[in-house]
């Protein structure tokens, strides 16, 4: 297992690269390519585009392709995606280059994180899920900054060549390391369908959708923050990033063995927690050493209800998790964006940068009452009683153990 786990890390961390670095990048892009800054941007609206759109259509394409196979296929398209973008001869390829790279991204992390529970010991599979979107932290702490510096130095296009390698070494990684299971007779279209319209599922996304939006509110303007409220230089925006990322993979370390142990609970406190950070920043984001503490608790907070929600998510549609865990992930850029946006909203109705903060509280104070509305939901006699944690996943996942009856299963992007 583990280095089928580490395939999969090497795919997440170029995804998790070529997501982030384009916004480091603006300025470069538009000089060379001869536009502005702002349209420029529409580069990563492009990216978000392609997630939210490329995870439920490619995971319903997939559905009756053996997991390894569709991991590969999914790395194909990221590794085209990101050529055409390093050979784009203009601002529209360029734009179709982010597109199609962001189209696999859902899709690779739903299939990759059924695939990691699914080979996963019993009462590990939060660990296992976990250790798969390390390789998306890490790319915060070390792929982005240093494909930012190398952008910054031989060109943009050098750094989405250098992503280009990363997913050729990760398609090589999961065609040699992910072990081949031939798609089961009951994955189906049906199944996947009836499972992602599961009041579960569906509470589970809605979750996601909002408490990430409040990650996502402040930390999107972070760099602002930086300079115009802690009075930081400009050099030092890339410094408080990679805090706010080493904090996001104490989340996802945290995360896995929190997740097996008890999944909603810590889901409860990573939006408690969430809230309770932002509203402590905004009250002393002028006092630069805490300042930094609270960017750390953020990224900690904030990352730590990734493997819940997707274990809650994949546990609760266990006939057919695929669509709903790769559905999980287009909440997440749906939270990226709208996050983004209220947020902006706010900053532009003279409330001052501060203000994302409370935004982002009260976000992540509305992801905590759907959660604690789904819990209550589940323990009430109609819903479906929630299995004990720690135990393997039904599986949809391995045929042959179907045939002798379900597994129990405990009830993250």
């Amino acid at each position: 297992m583990p280095l089928a786990l580490l395939a999969l890390a090497i795919g997440a961390f170029g995804v998790g690269t070529t997501e982030f670095v384009i916004m480091g990048l603006l300025p470069n892009v538009a000089a060379d390519l001869g536009i502005s800054i702002p349209t420029a941007g529409n580069l990563v609206s492009a990216y978000a585009l392609g997630v939210v759109i490329g995870a439920p259509l490619l995971a319903v394409v997939g559905v009756r392709m053996a997991r390894k196979h569709l991991l590969i296929t999914l790395m194909a398209v990221f590794v085209a995606g990101n050529l055409l973008s390093a050979l784009a001869p203009g601002f529209e390829w360029a734009l179709a280059g982010r597109f199609v790279s962001g189209l696999p991204h859902g899709a690779y992390f739903g299939a990759g994180s059924v695939l990691a529970a699914h080979l996963a010991r019993k009462g590990r599979e939060g660990r296992a899920v976990a250790t798969m979107l390390l390789g998306l932290t890490l790319a915060n702490i070390v792929g982005v900054p240093t494909a930012t510096l190398l952008g910054q130095t031989l060109g943009w296009r050098a750094t989405f060549l250098v992503v280009t390698a990363i997913g050729v070494l990760a398609v090589a990684s999961l065609a040699l390391l992910i072990p081949y299971e031939p798609a089961g007779p009951q994955q189906s279209l049906r199944r996947e369908v009836r499972a992602l319209g599961d009041r579960r599922v569906i509470l589970g996304l809605a979750t996601a959708v909002f408490g990430f939006a409040g990650v996502f509110a402040t930390y999107a303007y972070l760099a602002s923050i930086t300079t115009g409220v802690m009075g930081l230089s400009e050099s030092s925006v890339m410094w408080v990033l990679a805090l706010c990322g080493v904090g996001m993979t104490i989340g996802v370390m945290a995360a896995g063995p929190l997740t097996d142990r008890a999944a909603r609970p810590t889901a409860y406190a990573s939006l408690g927690g969430l809230a309770v950070v932002l509203v402590g920043f905004y009250f002393t984001a002028h006092i630069t050493w805490i300042a930094l503490i609270m960017v750390v608790l953020l990224g900690a907070v904030g990352f730590l209800m990734t493997a819940p929600l997707q274990m809650m998510v994949i546990r609760a549609a266990a006939d057919a998790p695929t669509l709903s865990a790769a559905s999980n992930h287009s909440a997440f850029n749906l939270a990226n964006a709208g996050g983004v946006w209220l947020a902006g909203g706010v900053i532009a109705a003279g409330w001052g940068w501060m203000s994302a903060a409370l935004v982002g509280a009260v976000l992540a104070v509305a992801g905590l009452t759907i959660a604690l509305m789904a819990g209550h939901l589940d323990r009430s006699p109609a819903a479906p009683t929630p299995e004990p944690a720690g135990k393997a996943i039904p599986t949809a996942l391995t045929p042959q153990l179907e045939e002798a009856g379900p597994v129990p299963c405990p009830t993250p992007m």
